[in-house]
């Protein structure tokens, strides 16, 4: 029986898809007109072309409607007998794009960063010729906003579980699907910039008075943004900042499940007014050759026109972490698993933190407890151990930086992130838009009384918006944060003697040192931090903040009469008039609702079809590879346990021979415990090596063995092709030019972009990618049609891409060759003559060589870190 799914969402159409869906079927050689990637008209008539493309130089446009615009539209997935097809439908009735989903990878389908369209719960689909058909004659990527998290995450999981994941070694562990799968995720951040729009020539130093003269010249009107490229595909963008060169961003992009590394670009734009931007210069780095799992912070060159010109246009200082994590089959976890769980998750936390200086696996203990159930347990434990009810802790209880108060900190941002946006988040947009400036200090202000009084009459008025909101918000706690509250409310009542004066206050400010202390006035402080502002406001606009911050702070303390500053005294009344609501607010928060509370609506259609959709994918799962099972998130947090085991072990091994660790013989018990689960992380390990030497050892399948299918291959239409081009290929902002047509810029080298400032991480040896090694031999996917004919393969990834890029002065990224140790469904450069014909009966003759690729392979395994 055939199954279908739909759900309501927006749909970003871009203006040349929408002018596309307005017009007749174009002819073929129109087609091919528009999607050269140099942009050249064919008949000629570059004017005209010039004036029609002009409203859409934004490309994906920043708050701007000429460069494209959202429009509701209704997604309908099909599951047939030949496979699983996505359509899209605008207007109701007319077919936008119809997607072939078993045709494409994991990484084909990811969330997309918020910086991109300012938009939340937004997916992209990457997809290319042959994997799909439409009205639009284009290859740009199908971007969808899903009504909230919960609907993006489950349709995210629904369409992966039709998609092909990253599995190497199909046919070498039949039982597993295959040997193991990769992970990976670039943590960028863009901190500042230094000299920017300052070119020179990279051989000389400039003089201080020529670079004075350079920064005089460009310091009016200096407008300044960046764009984040992955494998040549827009996936990020930072907020447009004011200067004479030297902005400050500290904005951070965290992009996960990405497709075999290339190149990361950022790109630095100067805009001005009444005219179209212009590109200052390009960041490159190359992410096959940079060091994985270690943060590099240093002032990278922005180069104009490519590396061939010797031209620097300023610095970059950047923060980049780069991951790459081979994942195992969930049960060679097993004996991790089980040391991991014989004791409090928290404690493992604090002893990493402690014992390793590990800081960034927190997340990782916290998905895989969460996923035990066990996490709010954990925390309760904890909760029970720092409270010792001894009179002199009363004053500074949940006031310091300990591993549970940090654990807390990250336990209300997991499920407590749509309770602050509703709580906080639009007043601080509009006080950020109407770019309110509250100044009260006299000695700031310089102002006489008068000022100083209206401006205190502001800060109230702030003041009492942002807490009615607040107040009002209550309600919206979520369950789990209510538990953790009233847990922690009771055990100060119980250890504590409440009945004195001078305690009575302290069950509830024991609520608000989390809830306000270390989630809600944080927040005000810096929104940008909790996704609720893009970037860093303004100068004045932070001092407005700050200022509201205190306040409501003071008010969480349960203690208007102290103000250390004489000129806060004015908002006493304020504080005094709002203590009895924030009694109700705090017992509000820290009472979960009624077990027995039945809803107050049935079911929504979207709920109902989400319920639809999970069963459905508990019942695919027990029909696919364990491999293959794993690689769908689990719901509805989208947790991948094996993925957060990989990263764990990963970063203790590798910082534990850092460190020069030895597991301890003889000791306490934790130091038995540590040493313990080092060892196991150490036998994981051994096992990943064991697996990628496996596949080395034996790179390809002899094309007459059969192909490891767990299901049967039902027969397809002649006209679906199978997809014979990378996953997330080459695509480019959409009408943005990265350099002037004069000067194109250069293929990137080889060699990797390195910081100035972080000599002694670039100077360490480089951990090469494990999962990307050189050329690919690509298996059956699980819902495969029959191979087409010679004839219709494309020969290589540029005829596969139909010349669909837009940019015109954009080079061709680099593919950097990859290793016969893979057998991954990604990016192949060209189909080998066996796979041309279904029955063709040859094998694929492996070179003779000597074996140093080989030995190459292994030494970079022994040498990971």
């Amino acid at each position: 029986m055939d199954k279908e799914f739909y759900v309501s969402v927006e749909l970003y159409v871009s203006s040349k898809a929408a002018a596309a869906l307005k017009k007749p079927p174009t002819r073929k050689t129109t087609d091919k007109r528009d999607l050269n990637p140099r942009g050249a008209s064919s008949n000629g008539d570059a004017a005209q072309r010039k004036v029609k493309e002009k409203t859409s130089w934004l490309g994906i446009g920043r708050n701007s409607t000429s460069a494209g615009q959202w429009r509701p539209a209704r997604c309908k997935l099909v599951e047939e007998e030949e496979g699983c097809l996505l359509n899209i439908y605008v207007d109701d009735t007319i077919l936008y794009r119809s997607i072939y989903m078993y045709l494409l990878n994991h990484t084909d389908i990811r969330a997309v960063h918020r910086s991109l369209f300012d938009r939340r719960n937004c997916i992209g689909i990457f997809s290319v010729a042959g994997q799909m058909r439409g009205a639009a004659p284009t290859s740009e990527p199908l971007y969808m906003q899903f009504e909230d998290e919960d609907t993006s995450n489950t349709w995210l999981a629904l369409l992966r579980s039709y998609a092909m994941p990253e599995v190497y070694g199909r046919w070498l562990s039949p039982e597993d699907g295959g040997l193991y799968r990769m992970w990976r995720q670039v943590d960028l951040t863009c901190i500042q910039g230094r000299n920017l729009g300052v070119t020179r020539p990279l051989s000389d130093e400039p003089s201080v008075a020529d670079l004075d003269a350079k920064l005089d010249a460009d310091a009016i009107d200096m407008d300044v943004y960046c764009e984040i490229f992955v494998n040549g595909v827009l996936s990020g963008r930072t907020t447009v900042k004011k200067g004479i060169g030297s902005p400050d961003w500290h904005e951070r992009f965290v992009l996960a499940d990405l497709p075999p590394f290339e190149n990361l670009e950022i790109v630095v734009w100067r805009e001005k007014r009444l005219s179209k931007p212009v590109i200052i210069g390009t960041v490159g780095i190359v992410l096959v050759n940079f060091r994985r799992g270690e943060a590099v912070e240093g002032w990278f060159p922005v180069l104009h026109g490519g590396q061939a010109s010797s031209t620097q246009a300023g610095e970059m200082r950047l923060k980049v972490r780069v991951d790459e994590e081979i994942i195992l089959p969930y049960h060679a976890y097993t004996r991790l698993l089980k040391t991991l769980h014989s004791r409090n998750h928290l404690d493992w936390m604090r002893e990493l933190e402690t014992r390793l200086k590990m800081k960034n696996v927190n997340n990782n203990i916290m998905s895989i407890a969460i996923a035990k159930n066990v996490l709010l347990e954990n925390i309760m434990e904890l909760a029970d151990r720092e409270v010792d009810g001894t009179l002199s802790s009363h004053n500074t209880l949940f006031r310091g930086n300990t591993v549970f108060t940090k654990t807390v900190e990250l336990y209300m941002s997991w499920y407590g992130m749509a309770f602050l946006e509703s709580s906080v988040g639009a007043t601080i947009r509009r006080l950020c838009a109407e770019k309110v400036a509250i100044e009260v200090d006299p000695v700031r202000i310089g102002k006489g009384p008068k000022a100083v009084e209206k401006n205190v009459e502001l800060l109230v008025s702030w003041c009492r918006e942002f807490w009615d909101h607040i107040y009002e918000a209550r309600t919206q706690c979520p369950p789990e944060l209510r538990r953790l509250f009233e847990h922690i409310r009771r055990l100060v009542e119980s250890r504590y003697r409440i009945g004195d004066d001078q305690n009575r206050e302290l069950p509830w400010q024991s609520v608000s040192a989390f809830c306000f202390l270390r989630f809600i006035v944080p927040a005000i402080l810096h929104p940008h931090l909790f996704g609720l502002l893009p970037g860093l406001p303004d100068v004045p606009v932070q001092r407005s903040l700050t200022l509201i911050a205190k306040v409501v702070q003071s008010l969480a303390n349960l203690n208007p009469t102290v103000q250390k500053e004489e000129y806060m005294r004015g908002v006493k009344d304020f504080l005094n008039d709002s203590l009895h609501g924030m009694i109700d607010y705090i017992i509000v928060v820290s009472t979960p609702e009624p077990s027995s509370k039945a809803p107050a609506t049935p079911l929504s259609s979207n709920k109902h079809e989400r319920l639809r959709i999970m069963n459905a994918l508990r019942q695919r799962s027990a029909t696919t590879p364990i491999l293959h099972r794993e690689a769908i998130p689990l719901l509805p947090y989208l947790l991948d346990i094996p993925r957060h085991l990989a990263v764990v072990t990963s970063v203790v091994v590798r910082y534990s021979r850092t460190k020069n660790f030895v597991p301890a013989k003889q000791g306490g018990a934790e130091d038995k415990f540590f040493s313990e689960f080092c060892s196991r992380c150490l036998e994981v390990e051994e096992q990943a090596l064991f697996r990628v030497s496996k596949l080395a050892a034996k790179p390809r399948r002899q094309f007459s063995e059969p192909a490891i299918t767990p299901l049967p291959i039902p027969p397809a239409p002649a006209n679906i092709p199978l997809p014979p081009s990378p996953s997330s290929p080459l695509k480019t902002a959409r009408g943005r030019k990265l350099s002037s047509p004069s000067q194109p810029t250069q293929a990137r080298s080889r060699k990797s972009s390195r910081p100035t400032a972080s000599r002694s991480t670039s100077d360490s040896p480089t951990r090469k990618s494990l999962g990307s090694p050189t050329s690919h031999c690509e298996p059956r996917p699980l819902f495969q049609p029959p191979l087409p004919s010679p004839s219709k393969t494309p020969a290589s990834p540029t005829e596969a891409l139909g010349e669909c890029s837009s940019r015109p002065s954009r080079p061709p990224l680099v593919h950097h060759p990859r290793s016969t140790s893979t057998d991954s469904p990604l990016a192949r450069k060209h189909v080998p003559s066996p796979l041309m014909s279904p029955t063709a009966d040859t094998s694929v003759e492996l070179p003779d060589e000597t074996g140093k690729k080989r030995m190459n392979i292994f030494r970079s395994i022994l040498t990971r870190r």
